[in-house]
Formats: C-alpha cells, structure tokens, sequence
C-alpha cells in the first residue's frame, strides 16, 4: 500500500494570516520527527479564498493516527506566557481532507 495524504484546510481571516505563519514557522521540527512522516507543505491562498492549506504525506493510516494522538495534541495546545491567556488559534475553521497517493512522479534526473 502507499502513502496516505493528509490535508487540513484552515479558513484564516486576513488579519491572521501572519499570526497562523509565524507559529507553523516556530512548530520546530514538531511533526518532522515523527515516526511515518514524509512530507510538509504550507500552502498560503494567493487570491479568492481566506483557505491555508497544511499538506502532510504519511508512510500510511496508522503512522498519522500516531502522530494525531501524541505528538499533535502536545503541539497544539494553546500555550500560556507567563501571567498571559493562552493564545488563541489563528484560524477560524479547519476540515481534514485524506487521500490513498495512487500514483506520484517527480523530477527526471
């Protein structure tokens, strides 16, 4: 079996969008190592929709569901600043999207 593909859509208004940057910018190798990842891309929208994508490919189901219940929880857990609120998320909304690579090619050398 291949790989399974991992797409979080996250609706983020205009004003957040350097917010919800700057924190995936400082997520510090969180998913990078874990056990059955592959692969990361941010997808910022260039125009007509206020939608981030998180693209992650997986080695398969079992190594995302892993990561979602142990390292994901731990990383995205507001975290508080001394004396401060816990922060809140830059996002507005979120939907996962899975998906079986069935066919995949890069580059020829």
């Amino acid at each position: 079996m291949g790989s399974v593909v991992k797409i979080n859509v996250l609706t983020v208004p205009a004003e957040q969008r350097e917010v919800l940057e700057q924190r995936f910018g400082a997520r510090a190798g969180a998913v990078e190592n874990s056990d059955g990842f592959e692969y990361f891309e941010l997808l910022r929208p260039v125009e007509g929709t206020d939608q981030y994508l998180v693209y992650t490919r997986w080695r398969d189901e079992e190594s995302f569901q892993a990561w979602l219940a142990g390292p994901m929880q731990a990383a995205h857990r507001p975290a508080a600043k001394d004396g401060e609120a816990p922060q809140r998320p830059a996002a507005s909304g979120s939907t996962l999207w899975s998906f079986d690579v069935v066919q995949s090619a890069g580059p020829k050398s």
